[in-house]
């Protein structure tokens, strides 16, 4: 396949251009956070753990929407899942564990910014805002039309990648201010998101006919392709392109169902790890109560 993909050119391939905007976005957080800190009111450097978790979402992101991978998103449902699954539940945990705590509260502490969070960040409406706004997108005549316009692509991107920040606020606080719910109902959030997930990709796993235009019909595939492929090459080679199915073994009703089941796996190896840590984080903190404190003449 790698061999075949070849004939899109370097510029489709790995997106030198969004490789120089994730350059810019590491030199901006290393200015910030380093030289510029204390001018910026800023108080401790972020820690080795910090650094590792933002460059690591940097460099997550390069991968599912500069490599190889966001072509192949043109061309599989199961890549597009995957790219999904990155871009909306493991980059934004890695943003928020690297961002330091005092640039959250420079952000959280401004007036208008600190009521709209405190709004969207309510468990009942951060969880549906993002489940609502997943599923909508997924919907075949809205995803179709992502697929085909450049501008409506990149906000709806934008539009689910904030959704998912908002949704994940909640269970993965970077400061006590947003740490709003006990452990206990952090178990209950994270249970509920995994089942308002589920009917968009159940949807898309046990549907009988291919649900999406931009991976069946020649004429939409191409105009798929455009959005990252530039017009100049995709002119040249598409009197050789026959469909997705030069470039992979399965048909696109078995993408389709590979790629909902991917999505569903994805969201649950994702949200059953936090919700691990958080279960243990809590029962610790209970065990820990039931000790009793040993007695003055036994600490003397």
């Amino acid at each position: 396949m790698w061999l075949e993909l070849q004939i899109f050119g370097f510029q489709a391939l790995w997106s030198p251009y969004f490789m120089i905007y994730i350059l810019m976005i590491g030199l901006i957080y290393f200015l910030i956070t380093g030289p510029f800190r204390h001018k910026l009111g800023g108080t401790s450097p972020p820690s080795f753990l910090q650094k590792i978790s933002f460059y690591s979402a940097l460099f997550l992101l390069y991968i599912v929407k500069g490599s190889p991978i966001d072509l192949m998103t043109h061309i599989t449902l199961t890549a597009h899942m995957i790219q999904m699954g990155v871009y909306l539940f493991i980059f934004p945990i890695l943003i928020i564990k690297g961002i330091p705590k005092w640039i959250w509260k420079k952000i959280i502490y401004k007036p208008v910014i600190n009521a709209i969070v405190h709004l969207l960040t309510k468990p009942v409406i951060s969880l549906l805002l993002f489940n609502a706004l997943f599923s909508f997108y997924h919907v075949p005549a809205i995803f179709n039309f992502s697929k085909s316009v450049p501008i409506a692509h990149t906000s709806i991107s934008i539009i689910l990648l904030v959704a998912a920040f908002i949704m994940l606020l909640p269970i993965v606080p970077p400061i006590k201010e947003l740490d709003k719910i006990s452990s206990l109902l952090k178990i209950v959030y994270i249970l509920v998101g995994s089942v308002l997930i589920t009917p968009a990709c159940a949807i898309i796993i046990f549907a009988d006919v291919p649900l999406y235009d931009a991976y069946t019909q020649n004429g939409a595939w191409l105009q798929a392709l455009s959005l990252c492929v530039p017009n100049n090459v995709l002119q040249n080679i598409s009197s050789n392109l026959s469909g997705p199915e030069m470039f992979t073994t399965m048909t696109t009703l078995v993408d389709q169902q590979l790629g909902g089941i991917t999505m569903k796996i994805m969201q649950e190896i994702i949200f059953g790890t936090i919700y691990t840590t958080i279960f243990f984080k809590w029962f610790n903190k209970k065990e820990i109560r039931k000790i009793d404190p040993l007695p003055n003449n036994a600490q003397k």
